[in-house]
């Protein structure tokens, strides 16, 4: 077994290499990035507070990459982006087939 100042060097340089901030951006960050702007749009003309990041990631939670990909190319085209996105991700607006 390795002592642990052996380990610990290693453990700082893959630390260091790390990207931290917006350089780590992944698919599915940038379509919540995507949907945040267009919602917290609305919501600022509403007169309400702006949506987080983290409440959207909650929000999304349970729906497959894939599946925002539709949900992004169908409100786009929709005339009203958060009505449709909020119609679209309600559950109770689509019964199982």
């Amino acid at each position: 077994m390795k002592p642990i100042r052996d380990i610990l060097p290693d453990f700082e340089k893959k630390a260091a290499a790390a990207p931290k901030g917006r350089k780590r951006k992944t698919e599915r960050g940038e379509l919540m990035r995507f949907f945040l702007r267009h919602l917290n749009y609305s919501r600022k003309h509403d007169g309400l507070a702006p949506m987080t990041m983290a409440h959207l990631g909650t929000v999304l939670e349970k729906i497959p990459t894939a599946d925002l990909y539709y949900l992004k190319s169908v409100c786009s085209q929709a005339k009203n982006f958060s009505k449709k996105f909020w119609w679209e991700i309600d559950p109770k607006k689509h019964p199982p087939r």
